[in-house]
């Protein structure tokens, strides 16, 4: 597939129109959603589409800076608080893929190996990874995986917008502070810088993860330099919905209809599972209803903290929860899925 600087700038354009006009219609992540659309249309209809390779990188860079710039001192005594909710939701939604795991296998006639990682919510990276290790399908569960992940980011955020109630999130809320361009830069800098080690350590979201860290520090310690303005935050939700928009070509989606259907069907149980374990949990523990679902949703950690940050639900409790789920996703689906398979669970 040719991927000349036209043909770049080409699904640029239609990515951004795309986001342009679903911002028109007040739609919530609008510039994410609508940048996927458009792209996709052009895939459908079998366009060559390419984004450039630094655009995602670059995207989550200035997210995970945004991101970590919403912890101050305080939020992150509160998020602390919150970790043993936030252990609690990691398991719960692990454990609740492996109960669609049986709704997934039978629909899409895979083995019941590689229908445990298709189903369990932990990211599209970690789980080929894990996949990968255990001898299952990885272009299966790449697949089952990233479906499963564009369910999450067309439904939940404007359900979300227009259904959930809105909750206190005092506690979750950083006051704000004034760009500084000279500080932003360095601290895109020093973000790169660290990234690239987690990078190197195979570690999922690197380009995320590295720029968060350093400035929840900052924040926390109350050295931070700059914030980051809107316009940036927008083009980083265009490079990521354009990135996922690519994958939605035409034959993509219909050479392999019924693990598509299987993955559409099984991540909408999944979502309505763990939107009622949210509600309970959230009942449970005092902790804001919207932020607990958005929290508990199947979607990537990337998406879902975009969405928190979009629909102003408290940031940092939902990027703590998907932090946590990525944590023991690395730790526990490995062990788990020998555990269900000696039980004859799988």
């Amino acid at each position: 597939m040719p991927t000349s600087l036209p043909l770049q700038l080409r699904t640029l354009a239609a990515a951004s129109l795309g986001g342009a006009l679903l911002t028109l219609l007040h739609i919530p992540l609008a510039w994410m959603i609508g940048a996927m659309l458009g792209t996709a249309t052009l895939a459908w209809n079998q366009f060559p589409v390419a984004v450039p390779s630094w655009a995602r990188p670059a995207g989550l860079v200035f997210l995970g800076l945004s991101l970590g710039a919403s912890f101050s001192g305080p939020v992150l005594t509160a998020v602390m608080a919150a970790l043993p909710v936030m252990l609690v939701g990691g398991v719960l939604a692990i454990a609740s893929g492996l109960v669609v795991a049986q709704l997934f296998t039978r629909l899409a006639g895979t083995d019941q190996k590689t229908g445990f990682f298709c189903a369990v919510p932990g990211g599209v990276v970690v789980m080929a990874v894990l996949a990968q290790e255990a001898k299952a399908s990885v272009a299966t569960v790449t697949l089952a995986q990233t479906m499963r992940v564009l369910v999450v980011v067309l439904t939940f955020p404007p359900l979300l917008g227009w259904l959930a109630p809105h909750g206190d999130f005092t506690d979750f809320t950083a006051a704000g502070i004034a760009t500084w361009w000279p500080g932003l830069l360095a601290m895109a800098a020093a973000g790169l810088a660290c990234a690239l080690p987690l990078r190197q350590l195979g570690l999922a979201n690197p380009w995320m993860l590295g720029p968060c860290a350093l400035a929840i520090g900052l924040a926390a310690t109350g050295h931070l330099p700059s914030a980051v303005p809107k316009p940036l935050v927008d083009a980083a939700q265009v490079a990521m919905g354009a990135t996922l928009g690519t994958r939605l070509t035409r034959s993509f989606l219909l050479s392999s209809r019924r693990l598509a259907i299987a993955a559409l069907i099984s991540s909408a149980v999944l979502s309505l599972l763990l939107t009622a374990l949210g509600v309970l949990v959230a009942w449970v523990s005092g902790l804001p209803v919207s932020a607990l679902i958005l929290g508990l949703a199947p979607g990537g950690m990337p998406e879902m903290a975009l969405t928190a940050k979009a629909l102003e639900l408290g940031v940092p409790l939902v990027l703590g929860f998907h932090l946590t789920r990525t944590v023991l996703c690395n730790l526990l689906v490995g062990p788990l899925h020998r555990g269900a398979v000696r039980l004859g669970l799988l």
